[in-house]
């Protein structure tokens, strides 16, 4: 495992497709920060973090919503002028999807930080 958070991204995007209704990703920081913008805009019921061992793990309750779901790479420099374009490339239609963005102020949608007028690195994306 080289990118533990495209793994889980992926991990994610799999059991969706699958038809599952629960997985379990690595605990990281970033992911904790994904799976709450996620679960405010209603991708994942719910995700509770579990001590396994020495390992913590995140246990996410799936929705069945999510029709793709992907980590950008490379993380792309963005500034709010830009995020239209971005939004164009790996999101299908205007209002159908999110792009997952890390800010000075923390991770947020890309709606958000438009409503805030910064600009951040792109991480993900999901609709």
């Amino acid at each position: 495992m080289v990118d533990v958070f495209a793994d889980a991204i992926n991990k994610i995007k799999v059991y969706e497709s699958s038809g599952m209704y629960e997985c379990s990703v690595p605990s990281t920081k970033i992911m904790r920060s994904v799976l709450q913008t996620m679960k405010s805009n209603g991708y994942i019921k719910e995700f509770t973090e579990v001590k396994e061992g020495k390992f913590k793990t995140i246990k996410v309750e799936l929705s069945k919503k999510i029709n793709d779901i992907g980590v950008i790479k490379p993380r792309f420099p963005v500034s709010v002028n830009d995020l239209q374009r971005y939004e164009m490339r790996y999101i299908p239609s205007k209002d159908f999807g999110i792009l997952i963005v890390s800010t000075s102020s923390g991770i947020m949608t890309n709606k958000d930080a438009k409503e805030r007028k910064i600009g951040g690195r792109l991480i993900a994306y999901v609709y």
